[in-house]
C-alpha cells in the first residue's frame, strides 16, 4: 500500500534515505525556511516521490499518517500545521538521539500509548524512559554508489560531523583538536573551518571524498550512531571511534577498526593506519562486509515499511 505520509525535514541526510521507501512523502515549507520547514532543501537527489506543501496548506490535505520528527514538531508543530482530524490520524514518532538531560532518567515527551515512538538504535531505546508509548528500533540504512571503490591514498584520517565547534565535548570537539596535535585528521561538515576544517561537502559528492582517506575516526562521546560512520563502512574505510554508545555494536577490535576510551591507544593505532596501508584495506573490507548485511537499504525499507503498517493497525485498534 502507498501512503501519503506528512513528515518535517530535519535531518537531510536520514530524510534523503527514509524517501527511498515506495511511499509519498510531503514536506511543509514556509518562507525563510525556518526550522523544520525547509522542503527539499539542496544537497541531495530526492525523487519524485518527495514534495513540498506549503504549511498553510497542510490542513487541507489527505495523508494516511503523520511522522514527528522533533520536539517542536510535537509540541508546536502539529497545534500550528495540522487540523483536528489529522491530529488524529495515525502517528509515529521517529527520535533520531539519546537522552541529553540525563541520560537513564529522562522521560521522552512522547506518552501516548496510541502512538508509535521509533529510535534509531538499541542503545538510545534502552536509554530512554519511553513512558506508555509502544517502541520499536529501526536501525540505520545507506546508500553508498556502486562505483565508488575505497583507495585510501590520503595517509590522513577523514572526520565527518555538523557544526562540530559549537556541539562541543558530546561531540568530540575537544578530542578532535587532541588527536590531530599527533595523527594527520580532515574535518568536514557545516562551520567545520571554524576548527580549521575543510567546510561542507554536498552529500552526493561525498562518496567519492571520503573513499580517498585512509580511515574514517569518530571522536564523539554521546549521540546517537552516525549516519556518517554507516556510509564510510559501506564505502570500505577502517573506523576509529570511541567505546561508547551504538558504536561498541558495531565496529569489532582490530577486525573493522578500532573503538576504545583510551584516547592515547586510539591514536596508536590511527598512527599505524597511516603507515600501513594495506592493514586499512583489511580492516576497511571488514568494515564494508559489516555494513553491507546490517545497514543495506533494502533491509531499511522493508523496517519501515513494517513500521508503518503497525502504526496504522495500532491506530486502528485504539478506535475499537
Amino acid at each position: 500500500m502507498r501512503l501519503r505520509i506528512l513528515t518535517w525535514h530535519v535531518h537531510g541526510s536520514y530524510l534523503y534515505y527514509l524517501t527511498q521507501a515506495p511511499h509519498e512523502f510531503y514536506l511543509p515549507v514556509k518562507p525563510g525556511k525556518p526550522e523544520g520547514y525547509g522542503g527539499r532543501l539542496g544537497g541531495f537527489a530526492w525523487g519524485d516521490n518527495v514534495h513540498d506543501i506549503a504549511a498553510e496548506a497542510v490542513a487541507t490535505q489527505e495523508f494516511d499518517c503523520i511522522l514527528f520528527q522533533s520536539r517542536r514538531n510535537y509540541q508546536h508543530d502539529q497545534y500550528e500545521i495540522l487540523s483536528e482530524a489529522q491530529r488524529r490520524l495515525p502517528r509515529l514518532y521517529l527520535e533520531h538521539d539519546p537522552p541529553r538531560e540525563h541520560p537513564t532518567d529522562t522521560k521522552h515527551v512522547v506518552d501516548d500509548p496510541t502512538m508509535l515512538l521509533v529510535h534509531v538504535t538499541h542503545f538510545n531505546r534502552l536509554m530512554w524512559d519511553n513512558n506508555s508509548t509502544p517502541t520499536c528500533v529501526v536501525e540505520h540504512g545507506v546508500l553508498v554508489p556502486d562505483t565508488i571503490r575505497y583507495s585510501g591514498e590520503i595517509d590522513r584520517g577523514l572526520v565527518v560531523t555538523n557544526g562540530l565547534r559549537s556541539r562541543g565535548r558530546r561531540l568530540g570537539a575537544d578530542i578532535f583538536q587532541q588527536v590531530r596535535q599527533s595523527v594527520p585528521l580532515d574535518l568536514v561538515g557545516m562551520n567545520a573551518e571554524s576548527l580549521g576544517g575543510l567546510g561542507e561537502i554536498p552529500h552526493a559528492q561525498l562518496p567519492a571524498f571520503q573513499a580517498r582517506y585512509r580511515f574514517f575516526f569518530h571522536p564523539v562521546r554521546y549521540t546517537s550512531l552516525g549516519l556518517a560512520v554507516c556510509e564510510a563502512m559501506m564505502l570500505g574505510l577502517p573506523i576509529v571511534g570511541l567505546a561508547t554508545t551504538e558504536l561498541v555494536t558495531v565496529v569489532e577490535n582490530q577486525v573493522s577498526g578500532y573503538i576504545s576510551t583510551d584516547i592515547d591507544h586510539l591514536v596508536e593505532r590511527m598512527q599505524a593506519l597511516i603507515g600501513d596501508v594495506s592493514l586499512a584495506r583489511r580492516l576497511g573490507q571488514a568494515a564494508q562486509e559489516q555494513a553491507r548485511s546490517r545497514f543495506h537499504i533494502q533491509r531499511f525499507i522493508h523496517d519501515w515499511n513494517q513500521v508503518f503498517e503497525r502504526a496504522i493497525s495500532q491506530q486502528r485498534l485504539s478506535l475499537i
